[in-house]
């Protein structure tokens, strides 16, 4: 499998991710990119916390699945998972998280951009254009590349920590 990078797109709505996962899997049918796994984050207006979903498509190869989503937006958004379960695991989570770039700066970047009245995209891909998507998106209100990462090493230990092959 090539190279994989993880992108965060924020949009300025809460409908706006939703609307991008859409066209995401649309230009996965149509190969345009490489999707392995995607997830949205949307966050209303008035809402304590964002609602999340995991793309249930792309349970192909090299997607990481609900764990690896689950546990990364419980340590962003604090969404409570796994009861007092999670506590235990935090800490050595973080650990491989930031192996891979996922660090304090990462969840601290996402938690202030992503706030009430805003939606995030997060998308697992390979050999992917970003300005391709970032045009792809422009149906789903104005978007914001937010992050992007993951060297071939950084992917493996991803893939180790959440046992996604």
């Amino acid at each position: 499998m090539a190279q994989a990078t993880l992108t965060v797109w924020k949009f300025t709505t809460p409908e706006g991710a939703d609307r991008a996962s859409e066209t995401l899997q649309r230009l996965s049918r149509e190969n345009v990119i490489s999707l392995h796994d995607a997830a949205t984050v949307s966050w209303h207006e008035g809402a304590k916390k964002p609602k999340t979903n995991q793309l249930h498509s792309t349970t192909g190869a090299g997607a990481l699945g609900g764990t690896f989503w689950g546990m990364l937006f419980g340590l962003i958004f604090f969404v409570p998972l796994l009861g007092a379960a999670i506590g235990a695991a935090t800490g050595a989570l973080s650990g491989s998280l930031a192996d891979v770039g996922i660090d304090d700066g990462f969840i601290n970047r996402i938690r202030e951009e992503v706030t009430p009245g805003t939606s995030a995209l997060f998308v697992m891909t390979s050999d992917t254009v970003l300005d391709k998507v970032k045009d792809a998106f422009s149906d789903a209100g104005p978007s914001e590349l937010v992050f992007t990462n993951l060297s071939s090493e950084q992917e493996s230990a991803l893939r180790e920590v959440f046992g996604a092959e």
